[in-house]
């Protein structure tokens, strides 16, 4: 609720013109010993990524000697407030980082954003990167968004030594996947490890359930108004996640516990469980928490839905995630994008990849196995389904994902599930 109070707040600020924004902490500013500054705030803070970053940043200032950049670091579910309230009271940093979708959408119609298609069209650079991330960044046909960080993708991670212990092959059908977890139940190790308290890791688990179940034509039409999230595959996609609870697939007390603190993953390192459903950033997280455990760890596609229509090779994510934005009041939105360019230089595309990242980008040299089973998943996919809570309004996500927490926790049903979320989309659209 204050996530979304504040968005609608510095919406109706910059209709007005209120922001001042930018220049007081942008290149008409003095920094250190007078240089002129870029402020640049960002979610990644588990080891390596905030090092690949910095080096990044001081190779800039060493070719831009009048420049100084200024670093913050924001855990992930903090930030969304932060942006949002930096937003209304128009303290806009010069750099800074959103999912894409339909954030994105409320900061371009508010005037926000810069508009970064001349720099990406100079010289050719938007060639090299992957069109599905140039797709996601782009808003009315001009690119809003720097797609940097990972092509991330959901996928099944899963501890090979489990399954070769109890016999489980990687499943290529949901009922396999489900047999799966029945074995694993029957000798005491729970299915699937999640930390639900900010409701969005419980997303990953559903949203990729009503694209093999009726295709990506459910929730593109229900987004545009000409269909409904009361439609049969997603009511289904949330029966079927409603049953999984109730046959224990998931650990006690899920909704209680931290994503951020790593709660869900360290009941993979101890053994406890045996799968998780997570974005691929999963691979650079466990090289900075746990890199033991990269031995044991497995990856594979969610598999199809054997009574659906759904195309399997389909994957859902961002390709770029995180994507960067140049604040249209910043002074020198010319060195904001170069600086930009400098997260994705030949050293930290090296830095990215040995960290288990996939730079978004067309020719990217991946020789670890598992990585290129992500690199691969994401070349084969036919369609790239952006992540549920980024493609709707702020308003309608944070309903939808309450929504989410309760249809897990059991407490509402499917049919109540599909209703609140349809009705606040409905209302979006009025």
């Amino acid at each position: 609720m204050k996530r979304t109070i504040a968005l609608a707040l510095f919406v109706s600020m910059a209709a007005a013109g209120l922001f001042a924004g930018g220049d007081k902490q942008t290149s008409s500013g003095g920094g250190a010993q007078g240089k002129k500054t870029i402020e640049f705030w960002h979610i990644q803070n588990t080891d390596p990524a905030p090092a690949i970053i910095e080096r990044a940043v001081k190779r800039f200032e060493a070719a831009n000697p009048d420049y100084k950049v200024n670093i913050t670091i924001t855990a992930n579910d903090s930030y969304k407030q932060k942006i949002s309230v930096a937003m209304a009271s128009g303290q806009t940093p010069d750099v800074f980082m959103s999912w894409t979708g339909g954030t994105t959408n409320e900061y371009v119609k508010a005037g926000m954003l810069a508009d970064l298609t001349p720099y990406f069209n100079a010289n050719g650079y938007k060639a090299k990167f992957l069109d599905a991330g140039i797709a996601q960044a782009t808003i009315n046909g001009k690119i809003y968004g720097f797609p940097c960080e990972n092509a991330a993708i959901e996928g099944v991670w899963y501890n090979k030594d489990i399954f070769a212990q109890y016999g489980i092959n990687v499943p290529t059908t949901i009922a396999e996947l489900e047999a799966a977890c029945d074995t694993l139940k029957a000798n005491g190790i729970t299915p699937f490890s999640l930390a639900n308290m900010t409701k969005w890791t419980g997303m990953m688990y559903y949203q990729i359930l009503p694209a093999r179940h009726g295709g990506l034509a459910p929730f593109a039409n229900a987004l545009a108004g000409t269909g409904s999230f009361e439609d049969p595959a997603f009511v289904w996609a949330a029966e079927k996640i409603q049953s999984w609870a109730r046959k224990g697939y998931f650990n006690d007390g899920f909704n209680g516990l931290d994503e951020d603190s790593g709660q869900s993953r360290t009941l993979l390192y101890t053994g406890q469980a045996a799968m998780h459903i997570q974005g691929s950033w999963f691979a650079s997280t466990v090289q900075g928490e746990n890199p033991s455990f990269m031995s044991k760890a497995g990856f594979f596609n969610f598999p199809a839905d054997e009574t659906g229509s759904g195309n399997p090779k389909t994957v859902t994510g961002t390709i770029g995630d995180n994507f960067y934005h140049v604040s249209s009041r910043t002074a020198s939105p010319d060195k904001a994008f170069e600086m930009l360019t400098y997260l994705l230089d030949e050293q930290s595309v090296k830095d990215r990849v040995a960290a288990g990242r996939i730079p978004p980008l067309k020719e990217v040299a991946i020789t670890d196995p598992l990585i290129k089973q992500v690199f691969d998943a994401i070349l084969a996919a036919p369609d790239v389904q952006l992540w549920y809570d980024q493609s709707l309004t702020p308003e309608v996500a944070d309903i939808m994902l309450s929504a989410s927490q309760e249809l897990f926790g059991l407490s509402i049903t499917p049919q109540e599930f599909a209703k609140r979320w349809a009705d606040a989309q409905r209302a979006a659209l009025r």
